[in-house]
């Protein structure tokens, strides 16, 4: 939300603007006597929500600390709230990769602290969108209609240059049943966990720090963290012990530099001016996302938000970035690493407006509202060499283990899919169900990998966007960052002069090792990366159209590369413990491959109701295992359909043995309708009895064939297939029904 919240009413069934504040409810109205134990609407504040402001006023939004602001509320800390001193998890950063670890955490029935140095949730700025990923990922959590909801849907793109129209299209198109690129601003998704914390019993602890910890891991502690938790208003300190540590304490992050994690990548000297406002402007694409760039003056990017505002990034000419560079603040070793907000007032809103009209030239902009937000931020592009610990006691996510640019609109995605990746694991393990040391590692396998490839995709984009001729760090070969420093240096640092298309370290072989750990075989998918040539710029003597041409072909070839892995769908891991190496030459009962997300299929849960196939894969830490039973009429799918049965039922099987239903979700897709299950044979009709005793749910294919589950799983009708899906909607291995022994030996790997 760019402002307060209006004041409004739905008298008349519709939304209305209205006078005073209707959310204060008066007891004592109309004459009613005050009745002490009647609700009492609780305090707000308002909080000005941008650094700087144009001529036409001071921004604010409406927030209410005793509901968001946790311990640090006036009222202090609610009486349910029951702090322990031994927790499973010690979260540090409560942005929104924190949160979402607690929120998954909470889900499982994991203990945890989680603590934060701010007053409460972000006001204004930062992240400002969601992929379709994100949101099939809180879709498990019940929080996805919270989000998608907010803001605008991204589904065009508009690239102008030089005054003239490059590009104008259908983008963000995928398969997911959020379509698109969904506007939220960050503090509203931070307040959506905060208020989900607190249905858990749950609060944030602000104003608070990680001041100190030390790991003791001899004679098997339980709780081998040791930490040490100071408030920074009253300088109380408490000593907290967890069994792991979750470093989510953003880009500079303390708990990485004491993990002595190079921070590899390139600082590039791009500075964004950073404007959130309403715009008058004869820019005919204002409020579809996209870019205008100017060969002479560089980029801006829109980016279209809730009720008409506009988030305007506009690239700082040298003029203006000079005095900034030689700044304090950019000399600072810590900052020159990170990247991020500059604390700098010598460059006013109306000069990055200035900069950004001669950018948009011929068309003008100029301001139609306060500022919402404003910011000048300096870019890195860097990756935690490591996002664990050799022992696997701490983990990084988030900010605290990648950054890079606005392009792609990675940052709170990828967050999302660190945070996800890991808390399954994490809650796994802190209640004994895993094998700590098989199971941990391939996090940073699965999730490093990823944010490689989000620095290659987002730096390229970048550079067209900026003109940039800076190449873009590879990072992909650990081995090689190993040899040019070391564990214990700084990091991987770059002057930024190099130019593009010349490799950080000219060796893009995928050999890895972390911390001295070989991470072959945890996850790393060697055929993730796809090469991305940077845009061409022509020499003077070529013409305008030939710019153009070249210009088009550098966006057709990286949207078509790239695409869907800027919606989060594509996103592929590696042979590891949790996913089984695929032999081309075997026969498979379901096309679909191990390592790749879940398809999302429309199904039919009964006569009055459809919906998707995700919508009975709700949950934090449980495996699904999805059932393809085609007709339920083949005899081979029927004699296989009772091996499966057979084996869910055996007390030494898979299913028994690892947990039963509160470790695993079974789900059989029929291709029959609802009604047909009373009429199918009587061996079909006992099997299908006996999966719901143990707790199966039975979902009906019935769309046409040519867009049905089974096709898009590619199931096998003749013998029928399972998919084995984790936590995280990932799928980890497929067998045929007659092949649970396979199942059992792929989770007796790193089950308890």
């Amino acid at each position: 939300m760019a402002f307060a919240v209006p004041a409004s009413t739905w008298e008349n069934g519709f939304r209305q603007p209205a006078t005073g504040h209707p959310w204060v409810f008066d007891n004592g109205e109309d004459g009613v006597n005050d009745d002490p134990d009647a609700y009492v609407t609780p305090p707000s504040k308002e909080i000005v929500t941008s650094d700087a402001h144009n001529d036409l006023g001071i921004n604010v939004i409406r927030t209410w600390p005793s509901l968001y602001d946790g311990t640090n509320s006036p009222h202090g800390p609610p009486s349910w709230w029951k702090p322990s001193e031994q927790v499973d998890v010690l979260i540090s950063g409560a942005g929104p990769s924190g949160l979402a670890v607690a929120a998954s955490l909470a889900r499982q029935g994991v203990t945890f602290r989680i603590v934060d140095k701010s007053d409460g949730p972000l006001a204004a700025g930062r992240a400002d969108g969601v992929q379709p990923r994100f949101l099939e990922t809180i879709a498990m959590w019940g929080l996805a209609p919270e989000v998608h909801e907010e803001g605008p849907l991204i589904e065009r793109t508009a690239i102008y240059k030089d005054g003239e129209k490059l590009l104008f299209d259908r983008s963000h198109q995928s398969d997911s049943r959020y379509r698109g690129l969904h506007i939220i601003t960050q503090g509203q998704i931070e307040r959506i966990y905060v208020r989900d914390l607190a249905r858990h019993k749950a609060i944030v602890e602000r104003r608070s720090v990680l001041s100190e910890y030390t790991i003791q891991n001899e004679n098997d502690a339980p709780y081998p963290i040791h930490a040490t938790i100071k408030n920074e208003l009253t300088g109380a300190t408490q000593t907290v012990q967890a069994k792991f540590l979750v470093g989510s304490d953003g880009a500079a992050s303390m708990i990485r530099k004491g993990l002595d994690i190079p921070f590899d990548g390139v600082s590039t000297g791009i500075y964004w001016g950073i404007m959130d406002c309403l715009y008058i402007t004869d820019y005919p694409h204002a409020w579809v996302f996209g870019s205008v760039i100017s060969s002479k003056h560089g980029g801006c990017v829109i980016i279209p938000r809730e009720n008409g505002y506009i988030r305007l990034y506009t690239q700082l000419d040298l003029s203006m970035t000079g005095p900034l560079a030689a700044s304090r603040q950019a000399r600072d070793p810590m900052f020159n690493e990170a990247g991020g907000k500059i604390d700098v007032h010598s460059i006013t809103p109306e000069e990055v407006l200035e900069q950004a009209n001669r950018i948009f030239s011929p068309y003008k902009l100029k301001f139609g509202a306060p500022l919402s937000w404003f910011a000048i931020w300096k870019i890195s592009e860097r990756v935690a060499r490591s996002y664990s610990s050799p022992d696997n006691r701490v983990h990084l996510v988030g900010d605290a283990a990648h950054v890079h640019s606005v392009m792609g609109a990675f940052g709170l995605n990828a967050s999302i899919l660190d945070a996800a990746n890991l808390a399954w694991k994490l809650g796994l393990a802190a209640k004994g169900k895993a094998k700590t040391d098989v199971l941990l590692p391939t996090y940073n396998g699965e999730r490093r990998q990823h944010a490689v490839r989000v620095i290659e995709v987002s730096g390229t984009y970048l550079r067209f966007v900026c003109g940039s001729d800076l190449y873009v760090p590879d990072l992909r070969n650990i081995e090689a960052l190993n040899r040019q420093t070391p564990k214990g240096d700084i990091s991987y640092v770059t002057d930024g002069n190099a130019s593009n298309g010349h490799a950080a370290n000219g060796d893009k072989s995928n050999g890895h090792s972390t911390n001295g750990h070989s991470t072959n075989g945890q996850g790393v998918n060697n055929d993730f990366y796809k090469d991305n040539s940077p845009a061409k710029r022509l020499n003077g003597d070529q013409s305008k159209e030939e710019q153009r041409k070249a210009d088009l072909e550098f966006l057709g070839t990286f949207f078509k590369t790239n695409g869907q892995f800027l919606l989060g769908v594509d996103c592929p891991y590696g042979p590891s413990i949790i996913r089984p190496q695929i032999t081309d030459s075997v026969t498979r009962p379901i096309n679909v491959k191990s390592g790749v997300r879940a398809p999302n299929t429309r199904v039919c849960f009964g006569t009055g109701e459809t919906g998707y196939l995700y919508d009975k894969l709700a949950g934090a830490a449980r495996f699904h295992i999805v059932v393809f039973g085609s007709s339920l009429s083949g005899r081979r799918v029927l004699s296989n359909l009772r091996s499966f049965v057979d084996a869910i039922r055996d007390p030494e099987g898979f299913y028994n043995r690892f947990g039963g239903a509160e470790l695993f979700n079974i789900v059989l897709v029929t291709k029959l309708l609802p009604f047909e299950l009373d009429t199918i044979a009587p061996t079909a009709r006992e099997l299908i009895g006996l999966l719901r005793d143990e707790g199966a749910q039975i979902v009906f294919d019935d769309r046409a064939p040519d867009e049905d589950a089974h096709t898009t799983w590619g199931a096998n009708h003749a013998t029928g297939g399972v998919a084995v899906i984790r936590p995280d909607l990932w799928v980890a291995m497929t067998a045929f029904p007659d092949e649970m022994a396979a199942v059992k030996d792929y989770f007796a790997g790193f089950l308890l």
